[in-house]
């Protein structure tokens, strides 16, 4: 594991208020972290768009900023596949209340995971794990570590949860890179040492495949 860019992580915490992160700030800390990302810009301005399309390609996600529960806003468009399309979804996503700017990612594939963190006062920090969708809503399948956690402890993590045969790949299904996923979580306990200050942490979802797991949506409240 490469170390984390402690000084950058301190400069973005110290100079942060209480409360959510900025989308860039986020996007900062996950690389002062080493936590792979997916590539995204956030652009506030129509005449943007065409070189923003052509630095991301098609297809790609839009999503607005501003709003926590994007989806409830009617904030995310998948799947667009041209210029047009592109277009109008910036205009109309523009009007949502709150709305301060349209983030662009390019479109990924894989199995959708998730990987939280909280801190508890008398503990410090846990981070949580598990399969997305249906697997946290009904089946509850989550697994628990106390930071500082190691890249053994983070295999036992991913090990014992109840969908492991999912994640090892199961009737043709392919599974994800498993090293990569359970480096993630060793990068965040890091990054959690460093900034005691985040008080949770969302990603999700990451998205995993044989070759690499990448976070495509994160959140982030300071409370100091």
């Amino acid at each position: 594991m490469n170390d984390i860019n402690k000084t950058k992580i301190r400069n973005i915490i110290d100079n942060a208020t209480n409360g959510y992160l900025e989308s860039n700030k986020v996007q900062e800390l996950l690389d002062a972290a080493l936590i792979p990302r997916a590539k995204e810009l956030v652009i506030s301005n129509k005449e943007e768009v065409i070189n923003t399309i052509k630095e991301i390609g098609f297809p790609l996600v839009m999503k607005v900023v501003g709003p926590i529960h994007k989806s409830d806003v009617g904030g995310v468009k998948l799947n667009i596949k041209d210029e047009n399309t592109a277009l109008e979804t910036f205009q109309t996503m523009m009007k949502i209340n709150d709305v301060t700017g349209i983030l662009f990612q390019p479109m990924l594939s894989g199995l959708e995971f998730f990987i939280g963190a909280k801190r508890e006062d008398k503990f410090g920090h846990l981070i949580l794990c598990g399969l997305g969708g249906i697997f946290i809503e009904v089946l509850k399948d989550v697994q628990y570590g106390l930071v500082p956690i190691t890249k053994k402890e983070a295999f036992d993590m991913l090990k014992s949860l109840k969908s492991y045969k999912i994640i090892e790949g199961v009737r043709g299904q392919e599974g994800i890179n498993q090293d990569k996923f359970t480096d993630i979580i060793v990068q965040l306990s890091a990054l959690l040492e460093v900034a005691p200050e985040i008080f949770e942490m969302d990603m999700n979802p990451l998205l995993g495949n044989s070759d690499s797991v990448v976070a495509v949506d994160t959140r982030i409240r300071i409370e100091k």
